[in-house]
């Protein structure tokens, strides 16, 4: 697997950045930007170190937790009646959620024997 080009990272990335860009255009409160700005950051630079390191475990499980989190956070943080921000939660965890989780067995493959082919 060559390094920045795995789907499910990209994938994360978009989602991550779309995360912390959304307070911009959606109805939201202030815990809920607050939570999506730290959330997407996260989201993003676990993704970029995937893109950088597709044989590290460790950032595709981080970003299957971050959907997690982002799915939860409207009704733990308490922004589930703010429609707008809680939609853009709900969607960007299931994305984030998944795209991790579908990277995780690449990943290990890579770990226990596969070869990353080199940069060109």
């Amino acid at each position: 697997m060559r390094r920045w080009t795995r789907w499910q990272d990209w994938a994360a990335l978009v989602v991550g950045v779309y995360a912390f860009l959304s307070p911009i255009w959606t109805t939201t409160v202030g815990k809920a930007t607050t939570t999506m700005i730290i959330l997407g950051v996260i989201t993003a630079l676990a993704a970029l170190w995937s893109l950088a390191t597709p044989d590290a475990m460790v950032p595709d499980g981080l970003v299957a937790l971050l959907g997690v989190l982002f799915f939860i956070s409207p009704w733990v943080i308490g922004f589930h009646a703010t429609s707008g921000i809680a939609w853009t939660a709900w969607v960007v965890g299931i994305v984030t959620f998944v795209a991790g989780l579908w990277a995780l067995p690449e990943s290990n493959r890579l770990r226990h024997g596969g070869h990353i082919a080199a940069q060109h």
